[in-house]
C-alpha cells in the first residue's frame, strides 16, 4: 500500500511540475520590481513601490511586522518624515491614459500633473493634492512641507448663467489687461503646510524655496504680488511664526539659495542689473538671524581682479558657522552681437599639444562656462580668501569647512598624455583657509587623493607605487603605508598599474585609516606606518567589507560594534558579520548560498532593511535587528513566478588551453533532465562567476540574454570566466571559453549541434574573434562589437570626447602598446582580417548614437560580411546610445534575438524580418516578426 500511494504522489508531483507554464515575451509584463526601498527613522514603517512591467507603480507601506498598512495605486518615490508621523510620495497619472492622450495629441501643458499624497502614520488619514510641481521636507525636523503648484485655476460658477451670459463674460475677461501668470520666469505658488493642524498658507510666484537642515527656518524667493508681498528674498521663522523680507528688489534673479544647517544664516546672489549685458554684475549677500536685511558681501566693484561673484558655485557654510564658501569665476567670453550669421567663421581648431581633445572640450563646454573657483569669506573679519585658481582648479575642504587648509589639485600637466595612458594625474597643493598661503605637497599622482575627516592627513592610493599613503598637514610628512605589501588587485590582467581594494574608512579623530586588501581589513596609524589586520579573511578566501550603518557619520566610531559584509570567492557564498572594535573579535551572524544587500538602518532604531537573492530567489524586503536572527519579509513582489518552469544555477570548473584552473556558471532549466540534450547559449564578457547567486527577473534587457526567459523554453546558459595574457585578448577569450564549452559536452547533456553566443561591447568584440577561429558556434549576436582595433583605436568615445587610445594600450582591450609598436598584435587580434573564416550565422546590434563604441566598427563588421555573402542581420536603433534605452526598442531588440536563436538552434521557423529584412520604406510600420511557416512561406 506504502508503494501505491508513494508511487501516486510521485506521479502527482509530476503531473503539477510538468504543468508549470513556460515564460514568452508577453509575460515580462507581469514581473514588478522594487522602487525606493525605504525604511522610518524609528524603524517602525517600511515603504516601497512596485513597478509592473515599467508601467504604473503601486506605494506600499507595511509596519515592522509585515503587515499591510497603507497602499495607494500609481504611488512613487515615498520619503517619511523625520520623526516618522507621516509618509509623502507622489501619486502620477495612469501611464496608459497619458499613452492614449498623447496619440490623441493633447497638448504638452494640459497633460494631467503629478498629486501629493501625505499619510498620517498615527490616525490613518489621507490626504491628496493635484497640481504639484515639486514638494520639499524638511531634514532634521517635521512640523512642516512645502510644495509648488504647477497652476491655481479659479472655477467660475455657472450654475447660474445662461450660455450668451457665460460668453460674454469671457469676452469681458479677455478685454482685460492680462494678469500674472505662473511660469518659469514669474515663479510658481507656494504652499506652505502644517501637518498637525493641516493650515496651509499660499505664497504666490516662488521662484525658489528652501528649508533649513536642523533650524526652522524656510527661505522663498518671488517676484512679488503687489505692495504687502513685494519682490525679494524672505525668511520664515517657524518658531514665532514670523515672516521677513530680508531682500527686496523687483525684476532681479537669484542663485544660489542656501541655509547653514542650523538656519541662522542664508547665502544667495543676485542679479539686479535689467539689461542684457553678457557679462553679469552678480552680487554675493549675506542674512544673519536677528538681522532685519541681508548684507552685502561681494560685488563687481569688490571682488579680487579678475573675477567675478559666480551664479553657479553652490554657497556652503563650514558646520561652525564661522565661513562662507562661494565660487568666483572669470569674465564670460562674448561675442560680437553685431555679426551676422553668414559672417561669422564656425570652425574648429584643433591642436596636438592642448591638454584636452577637442571634442572632450565640446562636451564640457557648459562645466567650462559655469566653472567657479571656490572662495571663503571669514565671517567674524570679512576677510576673503580665494582658494581655486587657475593655478589649482579644484578645491577639498576638510572637516566640513572647519578645517586650517584645504586641499587643491591641478590636473592640466598631465590631461594630454591622459589621453593614452587613461590616468587622470594631478599635482596636489595645501591652502591655508585663513591666508590663501599654498603649499604643493604631492606631483603627479594618478590616484585620487582626499582629507580625512578632521582634515589632518591628506590620503590616497598611488597606482604607480601600489601603494597606499598619508600626508600629515601639520607635519608636511609623507607616510607610505602598504608599500611592498598586497593591497592593490592582485588579479589585475591588464597593461596597467593595478587598481587598490579602496578602504573602509578612519576612525574618529583621524586615529586610525581601515585599508582593504583583497580578503582583508587592516587598521593603520597615519604617523608611524604601524597595522593590524582585523579580519582572517585570506586563509579561507573569504573578503571582509565594512557597511556603514549611518550615512552622515564621517568615521568608524570605535565605541560602536560595526557591520562587514561577508563574500566566499569558493563557494560565493555571502552574509553579514559583526566586529567589537574594542574586543577586536567577531563573528559570523548569517551566511549562505545567497547574494545580500547593503543594510539600511533606521537613523533612531536597530531595525533594517536588506535583500537576499539567488537564481531562484527574488530579492523581496526583510527586515530584521542587527543580529540579523529574525529576519521578517516584508514584500512578495512576484509571487507569479512558482507558476513558471524557472532554472538554476552552479558553478563549474575546468581548465583553460593554457592550463589555467577556470570557473563559471551554469544555469539550467527548472525541469533539467541529464539525460536530455539541450541547446546552448554561452554569453560572456569578462569574469561573472561572482554573481552565481543574482537573481535575473524576465526583463527586456538593453544588450544582453534574459537567463531565467531561456532557461524557462528549455535553453541552458554558460557564462564562464576569462583570465587575460597582456596583447592577446582575443586568443585569451578563445583559451578560456572553447573549453570550457567541451568540458560540458563531455557531461552528455549539451547538444553539440545547438550551441549558441551571445554578448554586447567587449563580449560582443570576442565573439567577432571566436568565430574566426572556431566553428562550434550554430549562431552568435554580437553587440557593438569592435571587428577591426586599428581604425578602433584612432576613434572617439563620443560619450565623453575621448580619444580611444588609452583603452587599447593601457586598460580593457589589453594590447600594450600602439599599432606602430606592436602592429601584429592589433591584426591578430582584429576579427576583420580573419572574417573570411566566419562561418557562423550572425546577428550584429549597433547604433548610431553610440557613445562608447564608434557605430562604424559595426558597419565595417557587416559589410564585410554582406561583401562575403554570410548570413547576417544588422540592427540599428535610430538615436540609442550604445545600448537601446526605449522600450519599444529593448523589447523589439530581444524579440528578434529569441527568434534568431530559436530558429538555429530549436529549428524555429525563419521570421519574416530574417528572410525578407525590413525594407526602408516599411520602417516603423511592418517590423516582420510573423514566422513564415504560420502564413504559408518557407
Amino acid at each position: 500500500m506504502k508503494y501505491i500511494i508513494s508511487t501516486f504522489l510521485i506521479s502527482l508531483s509530476i503531473s503539477a511540475f510538468s504543468q508549470k507554464k513556460i515564460l514568452d515575451h508577453a509575460d515580462v509584463d507581469l514581473w514588478k520590481t522594487i522602487k525606493n526601498r525605504s525604511i522610518s527613522n524609528d524603524g517602525n514603517f517600511v515603504m516601497y513601490s512596485l513597478e509592473k512591467g515599467e508601467k504604473d507603480s503601486h506605494l506600499k507601506i507595511k509596519n515592522a511586522k509585515s503587515n499591510l498598512v497603507f497602499e495607494h495605486e500609481r504611488g512613487e518615490k515615498g520619503k517619511f518624515t523625520y520623526h516618522s508621523d507621516f509618509a509623502l510620495f507622489t501619486i502620477k497619472a495612469w501611464k496608459d491614459s497619458v499613452s492614449d492622450m498623447k496619440r490623441r495629441k493633447v497638448k504638452k501643458d494640459r497633460l494631467p500633473k503629478d498629486s501629493l499624497g501625505i499619510y498620517n502614520l498615527n490616525d490613518g488619514s489621507l490626504v491628496k493634492i493635484g497640481n504639484i510641481k515639486s514638494y520639499k521636507v524638511p531634514e532634521k525636523w517635521s512640523s512642516h512641507i512645502a510644495y509648488q503648484l504647477e497652476e491655481i485655476s479659479a472655477k467660475k460658477d455657472t450654475t447660474k448663467n445662461s450660455d450668451k451670459e457665460i460668453e460674454k463674460e469671457e469676452k469681458k475677461d479677455k478685454k482685460k489687461k492680462k494678469s500674472k501668470k505662473v511660469d518659469k520666469d514669474n515663479g510658481y505658488h507656494l504652499v506652505v503646510r502644517n501637518l498637525l493642524s493641516k493650515k496651509e498658507d499660499t505664497i504666490k510666484f516662488v521662484t525658489d524655496y528652501i528649508f533649513a537642515k536642523e533650524g526652522r527656518q524656510l527661505s522663498f524667493v518671488t517676484t512679488g504680488t503687489d505692495s504687502i508681498m513685494k519682490a525679494g528674498v524672505y525668511v520664515f521663522d517657524f518658531e514665532n511664526d514670523q515672516l521677513s523680507q530680508v531682500y527686496e528688489a523687483e525684476k532681479s534673479k537669484y542663485y544660489q539659495l542656501s541655509f547653514s544647517e542650523s538656519g541662522e544664516r542664508l547665502g544667495f546672489v543676485v542679479d539686479n542689473d535689467t539689461t542684457k549685458a553678457y557679462v553679469r554684475p552678480n552680487e554675493l549677500f549675506l542674512w544673519q538671524k536677528g538681522a532685519s536685511l541681508a548684507e552685502k558681501l561681494l560685488d563687481g566693484v569688490s571682488s579680487p581682479k579678475g573675477y567675478r561673484v559666480s551664479p553657479d558655485g553652490a554657497i556652503i557654510f563650514s558646520k561652525d558657522e564661522t565661513k562662507v564658501y562661494f565660487g568666483l569665476a572669470t569674465p564670460a567670453i562674448v561675442q560680437d552681437t553685431l555679426l551676422n550669421d553668414d559672417e561669422i567663421v564656425n570652425v574648429e581648431v584643433w591642436t596636438y599639444d592642448e591638454p584636452r581633445l577637442y571634442t572632450v572640450q565640446e562636451l564640457q563646454l557648459k562645466r567650462d562656462q559655469e566653472k567657479a573657483y571656490e572662495t571663503v569669506i571669514h565671517l567674524k573679519d570679512g576677510k576673503l580668501v580665494q582658494l581655486g585658481s587657475k593655478e589649482y582648479p579644484n578645491v577639498r575642504l576638510g572637516n566640513e569647512g572647519n578645517a586650517p587648509y584645504a586641499l587643491v589639485n591641478n590636473p592640466k600637466p598631465y590631461q594630454l598624455e591622459s589621453q593614452w595612458t587613461g590616468m587622470r594625474s594631478s599635482d596636489y597643493a595645501l591652502v591655508n583657509v585663513a591666508t590663501g598661503e599654498t603649499k604643493k605637497v604631492l606631483t603627479a599622482l594618478g590616484g585620487a587623493v582626499r582629507l580625512s575627516p578632521e582634515g589632518k592627513y591628506a590620503y590616497g592610493y598611488s597606482p604607480v607605487d601600489s601603494t597606499w599613503f598619508a600626508y600629515g598637514v601639520a607635519s608636511g610628512k609623507r607616510i607610505d603605508l602598504t608599500k611592498g605589501k598586497l593591497f592593490y588587485n592582485e588579479l589585475n590582467d591588464s597593461p596597467r598599474h593595478p587598481s587598490s581594494y579602496s578602504v573602509a574608512g578612519w576612525t574618529e579623530k583621524d586615529k586610525a585609516l581601515l585599508i582593504y586588501d583583497r580578503y582583508d581589513i587592516w587598521k593603520f596609524d597615519p604617523d608611524t606606518g604601524s597595522s593590524e589586520k582585523l579580519t582572517e579573511g585570506r586563509a579561507n578566501k573569504v573578503t571582509y567589507r565594512y557597511v556603514q550603518l549611518d550615512d552622515e557619520k564621517r568615521f568608524m566610531d570605535t565605541n560602536e560594534k560595526w557591520l562587514f559584509t561577508t563574500f566566499d570567492e569558493t563557494s560565493k557564498h555571502s552574509g553579514y558579520y559583526e566586529y567589537n572594535p574594542k574586543t577586536t573579535k567577531g563573528k559570523q551572524l548569517v551566511s549562505g548560498p545567497y547574494s545580500y544587500s547593503r543594510p539600511i538602518k533606521a537613523q533612531m532604531g536597530e531595525h533594517v532593511i536588506f535583500t537576499r537573492q539567488s537564481f531562484q530567489e527574488f530579492p523581496n524586503i526583510r527586515i530584521s535587528n542587527l543580529n540579523f536572527k529574525k529576519q521578517i519579509v516584508v514584500s512578495d513582489a512576484n509571487p507569479q513566478q512558482k507558476e513558471y518552469n524557472w532554472g538554476t544555477s552552479e558553478l563549474v570548473k575546468w581548465t583553460s588551453l593554457d592550463g589555467k584552473e577556470l570557473t563559471g556558471m551554469l544555469i539550467k532549466p527548472e525541469n533539467f533532465d541529464p539525460n536530455k540534450k539541450y541547446p546552448m547559449i554561452v554569453n560572456f564578457y569578462e569574469k561573472s562567476s561572482n554573481g552565481l547567486f543574482r537573481h535575473r527577473a524576465p526583463s527586456f534587457g538593453r544588450s544582453t540574454i534574459n537567463y531565467s526567459f531561456y532557461t524557462s523554453r528549455g535553453y541552458l546558459i554558460f557564462n564562464p570566466d576569462v583570465h587575460y595574457r597582456i596583447g592577446y585578448p582575443g586568443e585569451s577569450a578563445l583559451n578560456c571559453v572553447i573549453p570550457g564549452i567541451t568540458s560540458l559536452l563531455e557531461k552528455g547533456f549539451v547538444d553539440k549541434d545547438n550551441i549558441g553566443v551571445q554578448g554586447h561591447s567587449w563580449g560582443g568584440y570576442q565573439i567577432a574573434y571566436l568565430v574566426t577561429k572556431t566553428d562550434i558556434f550554430k549562431a552568435a549576436e554580437s553587440g557593438a562589437p569592435v571587428p577591426n582595433m586599428i581604425s578602433a583605436y584612432g576613434g572617439i568615445r563620443w560619450g565623453t570626447g575621448l580619444s580611444r587610445q588609452f583603452q587599447y594600450e593601457h586598460t580593457q582591450s589589453r594590447l600594450g602598446g600602439t599599432p606602430w609598436e606592436y602592429p601584429a598584435r592589433y591584426i591578430e587580434n582584429s576579427p576583420i582580417f580573419n572574417i573570411d573564416k566566419i562561418n557562423t550565422p550572425l546577428l550584429v546590434m549597433h547604433n548610431d548614437a553610440d557613445g562608447h563604441v564608434p557605430w562604424y566598427q559595426g558597419i565595417e563588421f557587416f559589410v564585410s560580411l554582406r561583401r562575403l555573402g554570410k548570413p547576417s542581420w544588422f540592427l540599428n536603433y535610430n538615436g540609442e546610445p550604445h545600448w537601446p534605452l526605449k522600450f519599444q526598442n529593448r523589447k523589439d531588440f530581444n524579440l528578434r534575438m529569441a527568434q534568431f536563436f530559436d530558429h538555429y538552434l530549436k529549428a524555429a521557423p525563419k521570421p519574416v524580418w530574417m528572410k525578407h529584412g525590413v525594407p526602408a520604406i516599411e520602417k516603423g510600420i511592418n517590423q516582420g516578426y510573423e514566422l513564415l511557416d504560420d502564413i504559408g512561406e518557407n
